[in-house]
């Protein structure tokens, strides 16, 4: 699967949001990238382009391709109730997702890596699949050697991490409590402009 490995700074400012949890790392913020400056910052957005951005922005801040971000959506699409809110919450019950929200990493991005080289247990097992989707019940822990590494224990060192009203934790464990809801979600995603783009 082709991932995008390039500066993450050139994404966040392209969705003028902070993707990746740089915090003060990131710069020019208000100055999309590339070579034009900042023209494009002025410019009105077609109803079109309004949807695109907020795709390619859910889509880069959980860190899937488009292929699987696409799946997501077809299965929302036949779920019943919201449609929004059925693709948010398949989001959020990612596994990497949820290591990220129990604050056992600072970004998801180092959490899918916590993930796929298997420092992370569910119900006991070593599971090393981003995408898995954990269900009400589960126990998502972190082995010993995890403990070791860097960017584990900057995101321990984070004394006011909140963690969602779904999810429980007690030191290097947390516990799925229920499926989470719309209001779980603090990032400023509008779901109804994603569910507009593949509805077209």
């Amino acid at each position: 699967m082709s991932r995008y490995t390039g500066p993450k700074d050139r994404l966040s400012r392209r969705e003028g949001f902070d993707l990746f949890s740089k915090g003060a790392k990131l710069t020019r913020m208000n100055v999309p990238p590339g070579v034009h400056g900042p023209k494009g910052v002025t410019t009105g957005k077609s109803q079109y382009g309004r949807q695109l951005r907020e795709k390619q922005k859910v889509k880069r801040l959980y860190g899937i391709s488009e292929a699987q971000f696409r799946r997501y959506v077809e299965v929302a699409l036949k779920s019943k109730g919201n449609t929004g809110e059925a693709l948010l919450t398949s989001l959020e019950k990612r596994l990497d997702n949820v290591v990220f929200r129990l604050g056992f990493a600072p970004t998801r991005p180092s959490a899918r890596q916590v993930v796929t080289h298997e420092h992370v247990l569910v119900n006991g097992k070593k599971l090393n699949i981003p995408s898995y989707s954990v269900r009400v019940g589960d126990v998502i822990s972190l082995d010993a050697k995890s403990m070791s590494i860097p960017e584990v224990k900057k995101a321990f060192d984070v004394e006011d991490r909140v963690v969602p009203a779904w999810l429980e934790r007690k030191a290097a464990a947390g516990h799925v409590k229920v499926n989470p809801t719309r209001v779980d979600v603090v990032e400023p995603i509008n779901e109804q402009d994603i569910v507009e783009f593949y509805s077209r």
